[in-house]
């Protein structure tokens, strides 16, 4: 068995060091998905000393079976949807669309309570590191993968995570300029298996971490201020 993470901030930290390269770069946005991706994508940017913030997706579960994903919706609206699950199953466009909508009312809600007021970061020309703790199916990945590169002009997007299925780590290689996953275990079975500590991530510990990470950064920003 592969060795397990001690928590996220310690998996962030990790999966620094196979991102070096993109260190203290003023055009690098490391763009974690909640909630789980947040301590992670804190620790990552922390390390390399560039911005955190945030980019929401949610799951459209089959309702009844909540735990399938028939898809997932985005920040802006952009949905990925699973067509196997969709067409075996012969759930409605109409079905979908109610599920969507919820889920896009609770991506806003999260949005409005973990800025506090702050705007969206833009996303044009820049470098983003989309981060999670971990991926599975990658259907969230996916969705978020979409969604920034449909509403944004990206001079470069990477895919980062401190675990995932090795298939679904390939997988994801059309989706992103680069993908690194610090750790492929087979069998993989779940995210939360390669961690010691996977407790599940609060409103409150991501929105005192992106409050953190804003500190951080004008910080950064003072400093480089006074250095010129």
């Amino acid at each position: 068995m592969a060795i397990r993470f001690i928590n996220r901030q310690q998996a962030g930290e990790l999966l620094a060091t196979k991102l070096g390269v993109y260190a203290h770069r003023l055009d690098v946005l490391v763009l974690a998905l909640p909630r789980g991706g947040v301590p992670v994508g804190f620790a990552l940017a922390r390390a390399l000393h560039v911005p955190l913030d945030i980019f929401l997706v949610r799951k459209l579960g089959v309702p009844g079976h909540e735990e399938l994903a028939m898809g997932a919706i985005a920040s802006g609206g952009v949905r990925v949807l699973n067509e196997e699950v969709i067409q075996v199953l012969a759930i409605p466009d109409e079905l979908i669309d109610q599920v969507a909508a919820r889920e896009q009312r609770e991506i806003l809600r999260r949005e409005q309570r973990y800025r506090e007021g702050r705007p969206a970061p833009s996303l044009a020309g820049r470098t983003i590191i989309l981060v999670d703790d971990g991926l599975a199916t990658g259907a969230t990945m996916r969705a978020a993968a979409t969604a920034v590169r449909c509403h944004q002009q990206l001079a470069r997007l990477v895919i980062a995570v401190p675990t995932a299925s090795p298939d679904t780590c390939t997988a994801l290689q059309a989706e992103a300029d680069e993908v690194v996953c610090a750790m492929t275990p087979e069998p993989f079975y779940a995210v939360g298996l390669w961690y010691a500590d996977f407790h599940q991530v609060t409103d409150t510990e991501v929105r005192d971490l992106l409050a953190q990470a804003v500190q951080l950064s004008s910080a950064s920003a003072g400093d480089l201020d006074t250095s010129q």
